[in-house]
């Protein structure tokens, strides 16, 4: 790619001036020539190259006003915001209309946490720059820190009408529409955009990222296109498309898609993840495994991939490879409550039953309190004959659930075959105040309960009220 010709002197300066540091010559920059160098090595993270350039600087130019305002960036730039103050002051003094100093001002007071003092001295360097949309993205960004999304939005969309093709900005506008909930709003806003910008693809995907919030696959396909339309090339637009045909389970499509972003750039886990969950949409399930295994040899700590090779083949019913496979997940994230509920119901269908009452519990004490998983738990420590600890979960859970027929029947059929007759009595009236309909849960799960003559009694009685 061709350089442009401040590129190309900005370069020559460069090779001059390490050049001159390897043979300890001294050569002559100008001023702005000395400020382009110290910038690039500041952007570059080269502070000890951009402090010798901006000694020799000043050697050369005591009195360059710009080498000032460099030396005051970094001094920023390195928390010395003191002595940055100091310097900027004097500056001031010499040049009281030079909108960098204002804007370096802000710098200091935002890096203060003082954003509205900021915001004020901004407002002042509007009042001398010739480059609006900078300092309109840069009150923007600090309306931002303040949290107050709809002027960072108003203020980054003035940046854009100065400057249509700040795509920083462009993606800041739609951040804070995002953080609002405002899509249909985003949505206006980004048409009138394209009918200015028409081949912005940057547009266009921002476009197609707001159809999806909304749940409108067709018309988030249809600005996505658009966007490889315009740039061939453009990876996250495929990846995006990709994910809206899945929704309109448009699965060979999505694969189609997918596959061209593994074409534009190194594979990726994700992708072939996704490729391999469309192809068992399609009942392919032989090269659904394939990209499963894809997925998992691509990225070996990527848990989701062998979570979805469990899930295939419990899909299966071969619970044998799904209970190898969720011991992979769950030895690379132990602390998932999900893949321990997966590993209980494999090992449950196994007949591993202790195994399944440890992996409810992991399951609980990785933050899952879903009532299912309570009851699931409950039914392995039942069947374990540990009746007094199926107990103890079922009154925690009340504490969540307190008015949950599954978990009154079950405490009145425990109770009951401990023989501890009042409290059994007590939750079975709960629980047929609470659903009569479901009260044979105690003739599925507790029969000898079902069979004793006080209980159908005590149904009996109900049911004459």
């Amino acid at each position: 790619m061709r350089l442009s010709h401040d590129e190309e002197e900005n370069n020559l300066s460069l090779s001059k001036f390490e050049s001159m540091l390897k043979t300890n010559k001294v050569f002559f920059f100008d001023s702005e020539e000395f400020e382009d160098i110290i910038l690039h090595y500041m952007d570059t993270g080269r502070i000890n190259l951009a402090k010798r350039a901006l000694k020799l600087g000043l050697d050369q130019h005591p009195k360059s006003t710009g080498l000032k305002l460099v030396q005051v960036e970094m001094l920023v730039y390195e928390d010395k915001l003191d002595l940055a103050e100091r310097l900027l002051i004097e500056l001031y003094a010499l040049e009281p209309t030079n909108e960098e100093i204002f804007i370096q001002q802000a710098q200091i007071h935002s890096k203060r946490d003082n954003h509205e003092k900021a915001i004020e001295t901004l407002k002042i360097a509007l009042k001398y720059t010739d480059d609006l949309a900078d300092v309109y993205s840069m009150i923007g960004m600090e309306y931002l820190f303040m949290d107050d999304l709809e002027k960072a939005k108003d203020y980054f969309i003035l940046c854009l009408d100065e400057d249509e093709l700040d795509y920083s900005a462009l993606y800041n506008v739609v951040y804070c529409y995002d953080f609002l909930d405002q899509n249909e709003k985003a949505i206006e806003y980004l048409e009138k955009y394209i009918d200015k910008n028409p081949y912005s693809e940057v547009a266009w995907h921002q476009l197609g990222r707001q159809y999806y919030a909304l749940k409108n696959y067709e018309k988030a396909v249809w600005a996505f296109d658009y966007a490889t339309i315009i740039d061939d090339v453009f990876l996250g637009a495929y990846m995006e498309k990709a994910k809206s045909l899945e929704k309109l389970k448009k699965y060979q499509e999505a694969i189609d898609c997918y596959k061209t972003t593994l074409e534009l750039d190194d594979p990726t886990s994700f992708a072939y993840l996704r490729i391999g969950k469309c192809f068992e949409k399609l009942d392919n399930k032989e090269k659904a495994l394939k990209y499963y295994h894809k997925t998992v040899h691509e990225d070996p700590l990527l848990d989701k991939g062998w979570i979805a090779i469990t899930d295939f083949y419990i899909r299966q019913k071969d619970f044998q490879k799904a209970l190898y496979y969720v011991n992979k997940a769950i030895g690379i994230d132990g602390e998932n409550s999900f893949y321990w509920k997966r590993y209980a119901a494999i090992n449950q269908a196994l007949h591993f039953y202790e195994e399944a009452e440890v992996g409810y519990r992991r399951a609980f004490e990785s933050g899952d309190i879903n009532l299912d998983t309570f009851i699931l738990w409950v039914n392995m420590l039942h069947y374990l004959g540990e009746f007094e600890t199926a107990i103890d979960i079922l009154l925690q859970a009340s504490e969540v659930f307190p008015d949950e027929y599954e978990i009154e029947y079950r405490l009145a059929g425990l109770y009951y075959m401990l023989d501890e007759k009042d409290k059994g009595k007590f939750h079975l009236t709960n629980a047929l105040h609470l659903n009569f309909n479901n009260h044979t849960i105690l003739d599925e799960f507790f029969p000898v309960t079902w069979e004793m003559e006080e209980v159908q009694q005590q149904i009996e009685n109900f049911k004459l009220k």
